[in-house]
C-alpha cells in the first residue's frame, strides 16, 4: 500500500517510514501541510499518518481540507502526544479513523495501521476467482472472461484491469497506477499508460452499455465507475 506521512520531525517521520517500510508499504515523507494538500490535488494515497501538532498546517486541518475537498479521501491515522480524552474524541469525530499516541511503538503503529487497511480495503474472497458483474477474473491464470466469453489479454493489462474493478468509483493517479504496475520511477514515457489503458477499455468493452465506463480525470488519472442498469 501507499502511505504519506505528515510529520514536521524529520527523525520521527524517517522512524515511522522505517516501520512501515519494513512491512512492505510505500511511504512518502511530507514535513509540511501545505506541501502535502498540493500533492493530494494531484497524487494517490492508500492511507495517510498525520500528525497532529504541524505548525503551517496541522493534520487536523489537512483532514478536514480532504473531507471537503477530495471525492474519496484516503482513511486517516493520526498520531498525537494529546492523551485527554476530549482531543481523542475530536480528531475522530473530524474523521480520523484511528490514532496512536506518541512515542511511536512499532508493533502498536503496524497493527492500527494493518486494522485500518483491512477495513477501507477488504481483500478479496479467499481462492483464485473474482467477478464483478459479467466480468470473471482467474488471478492465478491472469485471465478474464465476460459472460463465459474469453478476453485476450498481456500481463499488465490483467494487472490494469484488475486494480479497476478492485477500485471501483476510485480516482487512481497516474503516479499510483505506474508504480502500483510497473515499479517505482519506471522509465517510460507517459503514453505508455494511455496506451495501455486505451486497450482495457476497447478489450474489455468498458461502456455503459455493458455496466461500466473508464473516465480519464483530468491532470489526476483514471477512475473506473461502474453504472446503474434501468430497465425499459
Amino acid at each position: 500500500m501507499k502511505i504519506g506521512i505528515l510529520d514536521d520531525d524529520a527523525a520521527l517521520a524517517s522512524h515511522v517510514e522505517t516501520i512501515l517500510g519494513s512491512a512492505g508499504h510505500i511511504c512518502q515523507l511530507f514535513h509540511s501541510g501545505r506541501r502535502l494538500v498540493n500533492v493530494l490535488h494531484h497524487e494517490t494515497f492508500d492511507l495517510l499518518v498525520l500528525d497532529w501538532n504541524v505548525p503551517d498546517l496541522t493534520g487536523i486541518a489537512v483532514l478536514g481540507w480532504m473531507r471537503e475537498h477530495l471525492d474519496t479521501p484516503p482513511p486517516v491515522l493520526l498520531l498525537t502526544s494529546r492523551t485527554a480524552e476530549e482531543d481523542i474524541v475530536e480528531g475522530l469525530r473530524i474523521g480520523a479513523d484511528d490514532y496512536v499516541v506518541k512515542p511511536v511503538q512499532p508493533a502498536v503503529l503496524l497493527a492500527r495501521v494493518e486494522a485500518i487497511l483491512r477495513r477501507a480495503y477488504p481483500s478479496p474472497r479467499t481462492g483464485s476467482i473474482e467477478e464483478y458483474g459479467d466480468y470473471r477474473f482467474d488471478t492465478l491464470e491472469e485471465r478474464i472472461e465476460r459472460a463465459g466469453v474469453p478476453i485476450p489479454v498481456t500481463a499488465k493489462e490483467f494487472q490494469l484491469a484488475l486494480m479497476l474493478f478492485r477500485n471501483q468509483h476510485r480516482a487512481l493517479s497516474r503516479t499510483y497506477i505506474f508504480e502500483a504496475i510497473w515499479g517505482r520511477n519506471p522509465d517510460l514515457p507517459t503514453r505508455t499508460l494511455d496506451a495501455h489503458m486505451s486497450k482495457v477499455r476497447s478489450k474489455l468493452n468498458l461502456r455503459p452499455e455493458n455496466g461500466y465506463k473508464l473516465v480519464p480525470v483530468y491532470a489526476y488519472g483514471y477512475r473506473l465507475e461502474k453504472l446503474l442498469r434501468t430497465t425499459s
